[in-house]
């Protein structure tokens, strides 16, 4: 996973319906493994949307479809790993595009160091983000503050992996309330969800969140400080 001095092209491209963004993760991912494109960090912020994972447990998805229609919230079933998530407004989504070579190849390490990013980001703001052993994700006491799940993609042309997929870091106050009701997220029914404006009151945008957890990525992933291209998707 060594990439020193090495920078991420990292691209902002606003609100994403999810099909789009999965659709772009997937070509960037085939761009990458033939060698005509670098590592490449997307960060957005999708509509309403739940993603059932390669777990598939439908029975998590609390809602039926005429209620998912009323709501708004769109359904995929996608190929990352993990079970039910929301997406939404108020929710920063990034989606890591590294290549990572087979030679000391540690997946689970790729996770711990997501993970580790953000708690050091919220470390800013007095939150003591924590692990827990037997989930994927970043915990406030026994709330979920970050949900984490990806795909090692194996490449054909090259030795090794490309990531997609990646983090969905919650920001706005009632996220809680506004989608993960109508899912078991993640699976997990002993916990609940949280989000930073819920723990601190705090009124953090999207784009303000990209920006200052860019350098807690770069340094994470030993890359140079990377500034973000604004791309607005249409």
């Amino acid at each position: 996973m060594s990439a020193i001095n090495k920078q991420w092209d990292a691209r902002y491209i606003g609100v994403v319906d999810y099909g789009q963004a999965w659709e772009l993760q997937k070509r960037y991912v085939r761009e990458m493994d033939e060698g005509a494109r670098g590592d490449t960090l997307l960060l957005l912020e999708h509509p309403p949307t739940y993603t059932i994972g390669s777990q598939r447990h439908p029975e998590h998805l609390l809602l039926g479809k005429e209620e998912l229609e009323r709501k708004g919230i769109a359904l995929y079933e996608i190929d990352r790993g993990g079970d039910i998530t929301y997406h939404g407004p108020g929710q920063l989504v990034g989606y890591p595009l590294l290549y990572l070579d087979a030679q000391g190849l540690d997946l689970h390490a790729y996770l711990r160091s997501l993970e580790q990013a953000i708690i050091d980001w919220l470390a800013q703001y007095g939150i003591a983000g924590s692990r827990k052993p037997e989930y994927t994700g970043v915990w406030v006491g026994d709330l979920k503050i970050a949900a984490i799940g990806v795909k090692f993609n194996k490449c054909r042309k090259r030795r090794g992996f490309v990531t997609s997929h990646g983090f969905a870091l919650n920001l706005k106050a009632g996220i809680a309330e506004e989608g993960f009701r109508g899912i078991v997220p993640c699976g997990i029914q002993t916990y609940g969800v949280t989000s930073l404006a819920d723990l601190t009151g705090r009124d953090k945008s999207v784009r303000q969140a990209a920006d200052e957890l860019l350098p807690h990525l770069c340094r994470i992933f030993h890359y140079e400080p990377s500034a973000i291209t604004v791309e607005i998707a249409n």
